[in-house]
């Protein structure tokens, strides 16, 4: 089947110009000049409209188990709240526990997406037992197609590796050309923070934020980078918040290091202010990192424009209000950690270029093609060229919406940025050249979404 999508501006890293672009099957096969193309299967007209390649989070808890309760969210619901907001492709986390096998932990992870996702998908491998074993299922997993493998110097007795583990996975990324992705917050020194607030009776949520403080994010971020440095790996900061980390970033890459990093929506738009709205409403905010003040939201947005932030993910991770976030009640400690944002990541990122912070290049380039070429999927996905897959948007600039619980698709009971007005929308969505969204609804499957065997980072030096 042959699809035309004529008349829009499609969008690239480097802006906007207009042409038709025409797809046969599940790939691109021309991007023209506008009225070459005059007939297809079907037409769809995007005369004022954004024409833009499918976006790709990099980072996702589906179905997540943490702290007693899992994310809310199954790879059914996800992907299809992705789908609904621009985001073709998602790249989730399966989470190795401690004592488990690296390889079976991979095995339950395909069963729980494989015929459950209406999108295409990935996984990242999160290393939390680093042995002998381990370090050698890390060269299986890289032939598996998962080419990245998450550490965290935060949450000691759960996923915490020592500086020595993080050096022998680092040794082992460095030998196979694979990415270590950190979480960098200083969690031997967290703990003891928050249990001195607890005895303190400090127990609600903005204390979760304020028992993580900007400088231990600092401090984590500037480790991981000496260790990475010493051991040669690639290094990719997960979900960075603070402005101390992003100067850590900064100088590494400024010195030609292989460092990279992500932020994600909800430090750009939400601060610390929103961890003390009353009658526990806090909560629904705590996530790790946490919200900072809004003082640090001036710095991510420049480090979006220079690059020093390469990628905005969302850390999708939703805990229902009612039951899940209300675990912590009398003690903020015991609060899951996580939002949900799968669904607005698109939206709040073209608030940026509404506002002015990024360009639209630098929008497509944040939200789609550099997560591609991060991750090893790049000219498969990313951008709108022949021979790409037909992972499309058609976005409408001038549309207002506001978003909802109410009507958001997620599977969770609040939204983080419950009543916000924002300008633009995504009108249709094309996964594999298949028309998965439209302004009649959602016509996808979550029989659609195929697992993505992914290469190396296309970035390293």
């Amino acid at each position: 089947m042959t699809t035309l999508i004529k008349g829009g501006q499609v969008l690239s890293t480097t802006g906007a110009s207009l042409a038709d672009v025409l797809v046969d099957g599940e790939k691109i096969v021309a991007v023209a000049a506008p009225g070459v193309f005059t007939e297809a299967d079907e037409v769809i007209d995007a005369a004022g409209k954004y024409v833009l390649p499918g976006g790709i989070d990099a980072h996702t808890h589906m179905e997540m188990p943490f702290g007693g309760t899992h994310s809310v969210d199954t790879f059914g619901t996800g992907t299809t709240a992705a789908a609904w907001g621009g985001t073709t492709t998602i790249i989730d986390f399966a989470v190795q526990a401690k004592g488990t096998s690296v390889l079976s932990t991979l095995d339950k992870w395909h069963e729980k997406a494989g015929g459950n996702c209406a999108i295409d998908y990935g996984f990242h491998m999160i290393i939390s037992d680093v042995n002998d074993t381990s370090l050698k299922e890390m060269e299986a997993c890289i032939d598996g197609g998962v080419t990245s493998f998450k550490m965290f110097m935060a949450y000691p007795g759960v996923f915490y590796s020592t500086d020595g583990e993080i050096l022998l996975a680092m040794q082992k990324a460095r030998e196979t050309g694979s990415t270590i992705m950190m979480h960098a917050e200083n969690g031997i020194a967290i703990d003891q923070l928050a249990a001195q607030a607890y005895a303190a009776g400090r127990i609600e949520p903005v204390h979760h934020s304020l028992t993580r403080p900007p400088e231990l994010e600092g401090e984590a971020t500037s480790r991981a980078i000496t260790l990475a440095k010493v051991t040669g790996s690639p290094l990719y900061i997960v979900h960075l918040s603070a402005s101390q980390a992003l100067a850590a970033v900064a100088e590494a890459r400024n010195e030609g290091q292989n460092v990279f990093a992500e932020t994600c929506p909800q430090y750009l738009y939400l601060s610390i202010e929103d961890m003390k709205k009353p009658y526990f409403e806090g909560s629904k905010y705590v996530a790790s990192p946490p919200l900072r003040e809004k003082s640090h939201q001036t710095d991510l947005w420049k480090g979006l424009r220079t690059n020093d932030l390469s990628v905005v993910s969302t850390d999708h991770c939703p805990f229902c209000f009612k039951d899940q976030k209300e675990l912590g009640r009398g003690d903020f400690r015991a609060i899951p950690n996580g939002m949900p944002g799968v669904e607005h990541r698109m939206d709040l990122l073209h608030q940026g270029v509404v506002a002015g912070e990024i360009s639209l290049g630098r929008w497509v380039e944040t939200c789609s093609t550099t997560p591609a070429r991060m991750f090893g999927l790049y000219p498969q996905k990313g951008v709108i060229a022949p021979g790409s897959d037909a992972d499309i948007v058609i976005y409408d600039p001038a549309a207002r919406q506001r978003i909802s619980a109410e009507t958001h698709h997620m599977n969770v009971d609040y939204s983080a940025y419950e009543g916000l007005e924002i300008t633009g929308k995504v009108e249709t969505v094309l996964s594999r050249g298949r028309v998965v969204v439209s302004p009649s609804g959602f016509s996808g499957s979550t029989t659609h979404g195929k697992f993505l065997s992914r290469g190396l980072n296309q970035y390293l030096n």
